[in-house]
């Protein structure tokens, strides 16, 4: 969502608030404790890296940037930071001998942000060999804030408050500290010769580490073309990158710190993984999610996925399906604009009603709320191919891998797709191609392996079919050629003939 202009970001040290937009110090209810310039930066630097041992240079470094200055200036700073904390045991600000010093702090801050991802995009470097050519960098950024604000809990600083950093020597974990989000994006543009370069960095806020940096190019002769092009492709790595980040933070936090969205988080990468046994866990975790907050729809989404999982590939326990029905029409309400949650409940709908047509519909709606998700093309590609859009199907899946890293584990979504619209066409052999890809990107999924069997089989290769039949079963050593077909995602001639090639490659009939 976009965010507002931010309130000013204060933390708690000691009982005393620090607030970092005005410099100040207070007690709860008292006057405002004003302190030197490098006495405040002091503060704010022990603030970015509290909890953790931060040396004498690095500090001065920090608050005077350069500037010869003896240990006493240091030294004085940390006498008057101590004084307006009232810290005479110098328990919260520890000197350690001879090496720096250590502001503890409590692990969760006590006024946060907001609590899922934020990001702020700084000013991207401009052209330096045509400095009239900003306006492209302008540009750039503003489409990448407007497009990153379309994704569904996703907190935005808006321009204004990220512009304010233009042309400044930036320390980012201050900007992070000031703009009150996790994630910053900066980057510059560059002509070289008939072609401009971006280089883009996203920086976790709060160490200051580089988490992910890519390079895009283009011909310099249709620089807004380049433009919406590279914003595309930015935000396609953004998207799955957070996600990724975010999931391995809720990951290290405590088991007893651990909220809805952290507890959805780590159900993610199990539901994503179309595992009986990860299904079970993905479910546990969500389910957990939805105590804490049960108008979570994202939570809902893939608890109706992975309960349709299940239903196909646990036994058709007609409780897996109504369950799966239910959190669809959550996610559906009326009033509900997740594009994600609307995006997965489309999905497994379509698969236990066989309602394309109103499947097709509400993708549409969660690509209009959201044009560069690759999760919703995915969706919306395999729902397309089931129903036999071939078009749609192929050019959604393409669109989705466009938008997408190489290495998102969703990828095997579209992959799936254009093995099946190849396969029903009769490409064979890009059929096997896809099927195996969509293999390489989901070892654990067990139905793409049907399809490389039924695309080597129609090929004649019956002995690329059998090693995928026994591949299948090494994956999935309940499966059966009775149950494939029982899942009936394709019209009754599609199904006979994908059944007729598994049997033919020695699979077990029930």
């Amino acid at each position: 969502m976009g965010a507002p202009e931010p309130m000013p970001i204060t933390r708690l040290v000691n009982g005393v608030v620090a607030d970092l937009a005005s410099e100040t110090l207070r007690r709860p209810d008292g006057p405002a404790i004003v302190l030197r310039p490098q006495a405040f930066a002091t503060l704010r630097h022990l603030i970015a890296n509290a909890n953790r041992l931060v040396a004498k240079d690095e500090l001065m470094q920090a608050v005077w940037q350069g500037t010869a200055v003896t240990d006493d200036s240091l030294v004085q700073c940390i006498h008057e930071v101590r004084r307006a904390l009232g810290d005479d045991a110098r328990a919260v600000l520890q000197t350690i001998s001879r090496r720096g010093y250590r502001l503890n702090l409590p692990e969760e801050p006590a006024a946060a942000g907001p609590a899922g991802p934020s990001i702020a995009v700084l000013p991207f470097a401009g052209l330096a060999a045509d400095a009239g050519q900003d306006y492209f960098t302008d540009g750039l950024v503003e489409d990448l804030i407007t497009s990153l604000a379309q994704i569904p809990g996703l907190f935005v600083i808006a321009r204004n408050s990220s512009f304010a950093y233009r042309g400044q020597a930036l320390d980012l974990r201050r900007v992070a500290a000031e703009l009150g989000v996790r994630y910053l994006l900066e980057g510059s543009a560059r002509r070289a010769g008939a072609r401009l370069r971006i280089n883009a960095h996203l920086i976790d806020g709060g160490s200051g580490r580089h988490v992910w940096a890519g390079r895009f190019e283009g011909a310099a002769e249709d620089v807004f073309e380049l433009q919406d092009q590279i914003t595309e492709q930015i935000l396609g790595v953004i998207e799955p990158q957070l996600r990724r980040v975010e999931i391995e933070r809720a990951r290290r936090k405590r088991a007893g710190s651990l909220d809805a969205y952290d507890l959805y988080l780590q159900a993610l990468p199990h539901a994503v993984s179309n595992a009986p046994g990860a299904t079970d866990a993905a479910l546990r975790l969500l389910y957990a999610s939805l105590a804490l907050d049960p108008g979570y729809l994202p939570a809902h989404g893939y608890a109706a996925w992975c309960h349709e999982q299940r239903f196909f590939r646990g036994g058709f326990d007609p409780a897996d399906r109504a369950a799966a029905l239910d959190h669809t029409t959550i996610a559906l309400a009326v009033n509900a604009d997740d594009p994600q949650a609307m995006s997965i409940a489309a999905f497994v709908r379509a698969n236990l009603t066989r309602d394309y047509d109103d499947a097709a519909e509400v993708l549409d709606r969660a690509l209009a709320l959201n044009p560069n998700s690759a999760l919703a093309f995915g969706f919306s590609a395999l729902v397309s191919a089931h129903s036999e859009r071939d078009a749609r199907a192929v050019a959604h899946a393409q669109r989705a891998l466009r938008l997408s890293p190489l290495d998102d584990p969703l990828n095997y979504h579209p992959y799936c797709a254009l093995a099946l619209t190849s396969l029903f066409a009769g490409r064979f052999t890009e059929a096997v191609t896809y099927a195996n890809l969509t293999i390489r990107a989901n070892p654990a999924f067990s139905v793409p392996y049907a399809y490389l069997i039924a695309s080597h089989e129609s090929l004649g290769d019956l002995e690329s079919a059998g090693a995928a039949a026994r591949r299948l079963l090494d994956v999935a050593p309940s499966f059966t050629i009775d149950g494939f077909a029982r899942m009936a995602l394709f019209r009754p001639p599609l199904m006979a003939a994908l059944a007729a090639s598994l049997r033919k490659a020695g699979l077990p009939e029930a």
